[in-house]
């Protein structure tokens, strides 16, 4: 086992590479963008058994770096890390980033709990210089709850 002098700088470095070329990205310009690119990336068998939280890339010009699977959770709820969250959006060297969380009730009014790690995130986003641009609440259902867009955010 090294010792912590032992360690090289090259063993501690993080590293990022997208794979998709910058041309090729996909640009959020709404909610709904964002929605879509979700539901994409969310398991339509899962989605009304068990609670996700996800977080959406995205570089300054509103391009989309990647989706970053936060937590899984149970029934009526998941567990949401805010140093997990702001670790993948540093090593994405990301700017912005929206979050999302599924109600497999189908309810999609936030709880008490959702705002409250809503503010937590942005707060933390605020310190580092991140903007959180929306937080979503989705389900099965094509409809969809963003916080942006109901002015709570």
């Amino acid at each position: 086992m090294k010792t912590q002098q032992q360690i090289t700088v090259s063993e501690v470095q993080l590293s990022y590479r997208n794979k998709v070329k910058p041309s090729e990205r996909i640009k959020i310009t709404s909610s709904k963008d964002a929605h879509k690119i979700f539901m994409d990336s969310w398991n339509p068998e899962t989605i009304d058994f068990l609670e996700e939280f996800k977080i959406l890339l995205l570089n300054r010009s509103n391009s989309v770096l990647g989706i970053f699977p936060v937590s899984k959770g149970g029934l009526s709820g998941t567990v949401t890390d805010v140093r997990l969250i702001y670790q993948a959006v540093i090593k994405a060297n990301a700017c912005g980033t929206i979050i999302c969380h599924n109600h497999p009730s189908g309810n999609l009014n936030p709880s008490e709990s959702d705002n409250k790690i809503t503010e937590k995130i942005k707060a933390a986003g605020n310190l580092l210089d991140i903007q959180l641009l929306d937080h979503l609440i989705i389900s099965t259902e094509d409809d969809y709850f963003s916080y942006a867009d109901s002015g709570t955010l």
